[in-house]
C-alpha cells in the first residue's frame, strides 16, 4: 500500500545550457555529461555548482552517436557505446578533465596497449580514449561504484573488464583495463546490466537474474585453468540425431501461430538455482599465482508475464531502470580527515536492487539476505526511475514522482545487532512506502540523480507544442498573428534539460514533523508513519559516506535524536500494539527520565490517563542501574502515575535508586491507599522501610508486627524479579487473594520449604492463570527441572523467559542458555515469524548473552542450518570481535 502526502522534496530548478539536443546524459562526481543527438557527435561537459548552477567545461568529439554512456567515480572515466557505419564500439574516455583547460590533445589507444616512457609528459596534458574491441556488439554497460570495474552486456554473454592503475613513473599513473572474465549465458539478450562489488544484475524484456561472483580458493596446480563452468540442467539427447516426423513438423507450424508465454516465477536465494539458466565462466586474464578464480552464486531470478488484454498482449510490458544501490559501513567515531583517507576503501554494508515494470516497481535487498523489501504501485505508466538511499524518483508521461524507500531501515539492521531490542529501535522494513510529491512536467523522457540534484530531460510532442502556441479566443488578432508567425520558427526546440534541486534533509525533515502534527489527535498510525519516514530520512543521510564532511552534520545528529524523542512520545501516548518501542526510542533520544516526564505529564492534572508505552518505559528505566536521581517533585509525580496506572508496582519502584529523593510521607499515603485495595507483605515491608527513613520507630514497629512471620528470614524470601514480571503481564483472576498469593510466592522463593511434600497442595492451582504459572515454574525450579520451567514460560509468558534465565541459569546450569533456551527460541520464532515480536526480542537478547560466553566455533555450531544469515551475522561478528579483544 502506498500512502500519499503532499510534501515538497523538490526545490528550485535550472535549465542546462546545452548547445544541441541531448540524447543521453549521466553524472559523475561534480560534473554532468551530455551526449548530443546523431546530428552532432559530441559530449558536452558541465560543472555543477551550488544551487544547480551549470558551468560549461568544454566538449569532446565521439566516434559516432552515443547509444549508452556511464561514468565511474572510481577512476573518474566515462565509458560509452557508440555507433558508426552500422557498427558499435566500446570506448572509455580517460583524463577528460584536461579538456576544460583548453587542451585539444587526444590519444586513442587499444586496451592493454603498453605505455612508453617517452609519452609520460604528454599523457598528463591530453585526453586518452581507450578502445575495447569485442567479438559481439556491446548492448549495455555498467561501472562498479566500489572499484571501477566495467561490465559489458552482449548477446549470450557478459564481459568483465578490470580497472588497472599503471604506474609510468613516480609522477604519473595511467588508467587501463584488462578483460578478465566472460560469463557465457545461453539464450540471453541483455537489455540492462548493473554491477557492484562482484554482484551482477541483468534484465531482458521480462526476466531478472542477479548473481554474485564468489572467490574460489585454488591450489597452485589449477592456476593454469582458464575456465570454470557452472553445470547446466541435463537434457535428454538421442546421440545428436533428431527425428522430425511430418506430424511433428505440422505441430510446430501450428505452434508458430501462437504466442507462448511462460508462467511468472520468483526464486530467491538457493532456490534461484532452479531457474535453469546455465552459466559458464571463462577467465581471459593471463594466469599467474595471484589470479583470482570465481564461481557463480545465484541470488535471485524473477520472470514476469506480459500484460494481457482482450486485443492481445501489451508490447510495452518491459522491464526498465535496473539499478544496484550500495550502502557502506559508517563510522561515526571517525574524523572527517580519516573519512577522506578511507573513502576509496569503503566497506560494503548492504546492497539493494531495483527494477521496474511500466506500472509497478520492485526493491530487493540482496546483501546478507535476499528478500523483497517494497513494491511501488504507480498511478500511471512509468518511463524511467532512479533509486537513491533516501528516495525513489519516477517519471511518467507528465510528472516526476517522489517515493520513500526502506534502504536505511534494512541497512541499519545489518549494521547494528542491538536494533529491535530494548536498547535500540528503527522503523520496520515492512513500513508502507509513501508518495511525497507528484510534480507536473511536459514530456519527461529520462532522469538521473546526482548528489542533491535530479537531472531531467523533457521533450514535448508536436501536438503539445502546437497546443501551447495556440492563442486563446480573447487574444487580439494582432497578437494572434504574431504568434502564428513564430509557429514555423525554431525558437522553441520542444526539449529542455533541467537540474532540479532537492531540498536539504533538515528542511524536508522539519516539514514532515510539522505535517505529522495534523494527525496527532486524529489518526494515530498516520502520525507514527510520518515520523517514521522523517526518522528514516535522517538516518539515511547519516549513513551517507560523505556525512562526516557534511555542513549539516551537527544538525542531522540533533534531528536524529529529536526524531527518536518524537517516536518515543507517540508510542508512549498512543494505544498501539508496539507500545514497547517507547523504551528504545527514548534511549536513543538521549533524554533523561526527568525530561521525558516533562514532555508527557501535564502539570496539576491528577486525572490524566497513561498508556502502556509510558508505563513500560518508566518501569524499565526505574528498575535498571541508573545514575539519574529524580527530584522530589518528579519522584512524587511518578508515584501518582503508578498509583493511577499500575498500583501493584508501587512498592517495587520505591526501591529504585532513582526514587531516592521522593517524599516518604507522600509515598506512605499512596501505599496506604493501595493497601486498602491490594494488601501484600511487600507493601507492608516498603511502608516499614519508609518509616525508618522518616525516623518514625512507632510506625516501623507497627508495620513489622502486622506480619510477624518476613521477621522470619528462614521461611520467607524476596520475590524473584521474573515472578514480578509474570504478575505484571495481564490481570489475575485472584485479586481478592492478593496478600495470600504474595505470601505463597515469597515462601516458594525461599529455600526453607520442601517442595516435594508441598506439591499435592499446590496441584489444584489453575494453570491458566499467571499465579498458577509462577507456582508451577517455582516448583520446577526447586526440583531442578529447569527445562520444563523454560518450556512453560515460553509457552505462556515469553516476556519473562530471559529474566528467568538471567536469575536461575547460573553456575552449573549456565549451559542451558545455549542447550535449551536458544534452540527453543529459534524453533518458536521460526514457527511464528514476525507475528510475535517478543520472541524475536528474547532471541536477540539470548544470542547477545551466549555470544559473550562461548568461543566462536562453539557459537557457530549452535545456530540453525536454515537460519537467516543477516539475523545471526551481527552476533557472530560480536563473538569474533570479543575473541580478538581478549
Amino acid at each position: 500500500m502506498v500512502q500519499l502526502y503532499n510534501l515538497h522534496p523538490f526545490g528550485s530548478q535550472r535549465v542546462v545550457p546545452c548547445k544541441q539536443e541531448p540524447a543521453h546524459f549521466c553524472c559523475g562526481q561534480d560534473v554532468l555529461f551530455v551526449a548530443s543527438t546523431a546530428a552532432s557527435c559530441r559530449v558536452e561537459v558541465f560543472a555543477v555548482r551550488e544551487q544547480g548552477r551549470c558551468e560549461a567545461l568544454g566538449s569532446f568529439a565521439t566516434l559516432g552517436p552515443v547509444l549508452r554512456m556511464a561514468h565511474s567515480s572510481a577512476g573518474d572515466y566515462l565509458v560509452t557505446i557508440e555507433e558508426k557505419s552500422k557498427a558499435t564500439f566500446l570506448r572509455a574516455y580517460m583524463n577528460w578533465r584536461c579538456m576544460s583547460s583548453g587542451s585539444a590533445r587526444v590519444c586513442v589507444r587499444m586496451v592493454g596497449h603498453k605505455m612508453e616512457e617517452s609519452y609520460s609528459e604528454t599523457l598528463k596534458e591530453q585526453m586518452s580514449v581507450v578502445e575495447m574491441p569485442l567479438s559481439d556488439p556491446p548492448l549495455c554497460i555498467s561501472c562498479c561504484p566500489v572499484n571501477g570495474d566495467l561490465l559489458v552486456g552482449c548477446k549470450n554473454k557478459l564481459v568483465m573488464f578490470c580497472l588497472k592503475y599503471l604506474v609510468i613513473n613516480q609522477n604519473l599513473t595511467v588508467l587501463d583495463f584488462e578483460r578478465s572474465l566472460i560469463l557465457h549465458i545461453d539464450n540471453l539478450i541483455p537489455a540492462e546490466v548493473a554491477f557492484c562489488a562482484r554482484h551482477i544484475a541483468v534484465t531482458t524484456e521480462l526476466d531478472v537474474l542477479i548473481l554474485k561472483l564468489e572467490l574460489v580458493q585454488q591450489s597452485a596446480d589449477r592456476t593454469k585453468q582458464c575456465a570454470q563452468g557452472v553445470s547446466a540442467p541435463e537434457k535428454a539427447e538421442d546421440g545428436g540425431v533428431r527425428d522430425e516426423s511430418p506430424s511433428t513438423h505440422t505441430l510446430q507450424l501450428e505452434l508458430d501461430e501462437f504466442i507462448v508465454c511462460q508462467k511468472p516465477v520468483e526464486l530467491l536465494g538457493e532456490e534461484s538455482k532452479l531457474c535453469e539458466i546455465p552459466i559458464t565462466l571463462e577467465s581471459t586474464e593471463l594466469p599467474t599465482e595471484d589470479t583470482k578464480r570465481f564461481q557463480v552464486q545465484y541470488l535471485l531470478f524473477r520472470r514476469f508475464a506480459p500484460d494481457q488484454s482482450p486485443f492481445g498482449f501489451c508490447e510495452e510490458t518491459k522491464l526498465h531502470s535496473l539499478q544496484l544501490l550500495p550502502v557502506y559501513q559508517t563510522d561515526l567515531g571517525s574524523s572527517a580527515t580519516a573519512c577522506e583517507e578511507t573513502e576509496n576503501e569503503r566497506k560494503l554494508l548492504s546492497l539493494f536492487c531495483f527494477f521496474s515494470l511500466p506500472h509497478v516497481g520492485y526493491l530487493y535487498s540482496i546483501g546478507k539476505l535476499v528478500e523483497l523489501i517494497s513494491t511501488y504501485q504507480y498511478s500511471e505508466k512509468s518511463e524511467q526511475a532512479v533509486l537513491t538511499p533516501q528516495f525513489l524518483h519516477v517519471i511518467t508521461s507528465q510528472s516526476l514522482q517522489c517515493f520513500t524507500v526502506r534502504c536505511s531501515a534494512a541497512a541499519a539492521r545489518d549494521e547494528d545487532p542491538y536494533i529491535d531490542t530494548t536498547v535500540k529501535a528503527c522503523p520496520p522494513v515492512t513500513l508502507d512506502v509513501c508518495t511525497l510529491r507528484m510534480q507536473l512536467f511536459i514530456g519527461p523522457r529520462a532522469i538521473c540523480h546526482f548528489k542533491n540534484h535530479i537531472i531531467l530531460l523533457t521533450k514535448a510532442d508536436t501536438e503539445d507544442i502546437t497546443e501551447r502556441r495556440k492563442p486563446t479566443r480573447r487574444m487580439l488578432s494582432r497578437k494572434a498573428d504574431s504568434i502564428k508567425s513564430r509557429t514555423n520558427s525554431e525558437s522553441e526546440p520542444g526539449w529542455n534539460l533541467y537540474i532540479i534541486n532537492t531540498v536539504s534533509t533538515i528542511q524536508l525533515y522539519r516539514e514532515m514533523v510539522d505535517y505529522s502534527r495534523t494527525y496527532e489527535n486524529v489518526k494515530t498510525e498516520s502520525c507514527i508513519h510520518l515520523l517514521s519516514e522523517a526518522h528514516l530520512l535522517v538516518r539515511a543521510a547519516i549513513m551517507d559516506p560523505h556525512f562526516l564532511k557534511s555542513d549539516e552534520k551537527d544538525d542531522l545528529l540533533r534531528a536524529f535524536r529529536e526524531s527518536c524523542a518524537f517516536l518515543g512520545d507517540c508510542y508512549s501516548r498512543f494505544d498501539t500494539k508496539n507500545y514497547h518501542l517507547a523504551l528504545p526510542y527514548y534511549r536513543m533520544s538521549g533524554l533523561s527520565m526527568t525530561e521525558v516526564l516533562k514532555r508527557l505529564v501535564s502539570e496539576g492534572d491528577e486525572m490524566q490517563t497513561y498508556e502502556r508505552g509510558f508505563i513500560f518505559y518508566l518501569t524499565h528505566s526505574l528498575n535498571e542501574d541508573s545514575n539519574e536521581e529524580l527530584s522530589k517533585e518528579s519522584g512524587n509525580k511518578v508515584l501518582q502515575i503508578f498509583y493511577l496506572a499500575d498500583p501493584v508496582q508501587l512498592p517495587h519502584i520505591l526501591c529504585s535508586p532513582c526514587m531516592r529523593n521522593v517524599c516518604p510521607l507522600t509515598a506512605v499515603k499512596y501505599l496506604q491507599k493501595v493497601e486498602k485495595m491490594m494488601p501484600s507483605v511487600v507493601l507492608t515491608l516498603t511502608k516499614a522501610f519508609l518509616a525508618l527513613k522518616m525516623g518514625d520507630l512507632t510506625m516501623y514497629e507497627h508495620e513489622m508486627d502486622s506480619y510477624k512471620e518476613i521477621n522470619s528470614c528462614s521461611h520467607f524470601g524476596l520475590i524473584f524479579p521474573w515472578v514480578t514480571s509474570i504478575m505484571s503481564v495481564g490481570c489475575s483472576s485472584d485479586k481478592d487473594y492478593h496478600e495470600d498469593i504474595s505470601r505463597l510466592q515469597s515462601l516458594l522463593c525461599s529455600r526453607s520449604i520442601n517442595i516435594a511434600s508441598a506439591l499435592p497442595v499446590l496441584e489444584p492451582l489453575t494453570e491458566a492463570d499467571n499465579v498458577g504459572l509462577t507456582i508451577r515454574v517455582l516448583c520446577n525450579t526447586h526440583l531442578g527441572k529447569y527445562e520444563e520451567a523454560i518450556d512453560q514460560l515460553l509457552k505462556r509468558c515469553p516476556d519473562a523467559a530471559v529474566f528467568y534465565a538471567q536469575h536461575e541459569l547460573k553456575g552449573d546450569n549456565q549451559a542451558l542458555w545455549w542447550n535449551k533456551l536458544l534452540p527453543e527460541l529459534c524453533k518458536r520464532a521460526r514457527l511464528t515469524g514476525n507475528d510475535c515480536p517478543v520472541l524475536i526480542s528474547s532471541l536477540k537478547e539470548t544470542l547477545s548473552i551466549v555470544a559473550m560466553e562461548l568461543e566462536l566455533r562453539d557459537f557457530l555450531s549452535l545456530l540453525p542450518d536454515d537460519g537467516t544469515a543477516a539475523f545471526f551475522l551481527p552476533h557472530l561478528l560480536h563473538c569474533s570481535q570479543r575473541k580478538l579483544l581478549t
